[in-house]
């Protein structure tokens, strides 16, 4: 028994950073929202108990129904527009023709930007008066240029924004386990006659079922946080047309000055993660973690 106790206490002894980083970082702030979400605080002075009052409002909350759905709506185009792409790019990549590298490259740039100089680029290049889309607008069905003046496209324009920005992330990701498939699948396959989108279909898509789940959660948790890049591109509008959750929090608390009640919409914005995250991981079977790798 002594001798297991002491053979355990390195392992702690290594858990123990990154454990205490977690709770500090992870833990301890969800701990703040929560208990902020039983106060009344306009961000100064001391906050002041009020129970169940901000859960309530939720209820009374005109916007907050449009908010969730626009959320909605814009993580399911997301991972419809972001997995694909992500994938075929990712299994290309991790190919062995000369141009991958150059190319490679050139497509991962995205990912060393920063959000606010994605977004402010794609406000300029956007613009119905001086930017491209005045131009080229009326090739893509929008003569007068206004994509993000319009109701019916602001959100859809978000998700072509993001998409140009995170699908480089989702295809290293892919990329990677690509190149984790043994050779030897695909030799066996060659020679049964099996054609390159049969070998796709057949051997690739099946290998990377866990790293597409991954991928999937990643995006879809991710997709419930985008803010940055809506404030500074339309700031929520035309209107509300792309006033999502988050969006929708930090006018409350940082516009509205009712900490309170945006702490309530955190915690729920952390809840809905949460809920979905698990649904995708015990759906796909992904909580077992069984390997389909070659002898794994």
């Amino acid at each position: 028994m002594t001798t297991s106790r002491a053979a355990a206490r390195p392992g702690v002894i290594w858990a123990a950073p990154a454990v205490t980083f977690f709770v500090a970082f992870g833990i301890l702030p969800v701990v703040a929202v929560v208990g902020l979400s039983f106060t009344e605080w306009n961000g100064l002075g001391d906050p002041l108990w009020a129970g169940l009052s901000n859960w309530r409002s939720l209820a009374d909350d005109a916007d907050l129904g449009g908010a969730f759905g626009r959320t909605l709506l814009l993580t399911v185009v997301s991972w419809l527009v972001q997995t694909p792409l992500a994938l075929l790019v990712g299994v290309w990549a991790a190919g062995p023709q000369r141009s991958r590298a150059v190319l490679s490259t050139l497509f991962f740039l995205p990912l060393l930007l920063s959000t606010a100089a994605i977004s402010l680029t794609f406000v300029s290049l956007l613009d119905p008066n001086f930017g491209l889309a005045a131009e080229y607008g009326k090739y893509l069905g929008v003569p007068d240029g206004n994509f993000l003046g319009s109701p019916d496209r602001a959100l859809y324009v978000i998700a072509f924004v993001i998409a140009w920005q995170f699908v480089p992330f989702h295809t290293l990701l892919y990329q990677s386990a690509t190149r984790q498939i043994p050779a030897s699948l695909y030799e066996a396959a060659a020679i049964d006659g099996a054609t390159g989108v049969r070998q796709f279909l057949s051997i690739t898509l099946p290998q990377l079922r866990n790293t597409i789940v991954a991928s999937s959660v990643l995006m879809l948790v991710g997709s419930l946080t985008y803010f940055e890049m809506i404030l500074l591109m339309t700031n929520g509008g035309p209107g509300t047309a792309t006033r999502v959750l988050p969006l929708h929090m930090y006018i409350k608390g940082f516009v509205g000055f009712d900490m309170g009640y945006a702490s309530a919409l955190a915690v729920l914005l952390v809840l809905a993660g949460t809920a979905l995250s698990i649904v995708v991981v015990r759906s796909t079977g992904y909580h077992r973690m069984t390997s389909d790798r070659e002898g794994a």
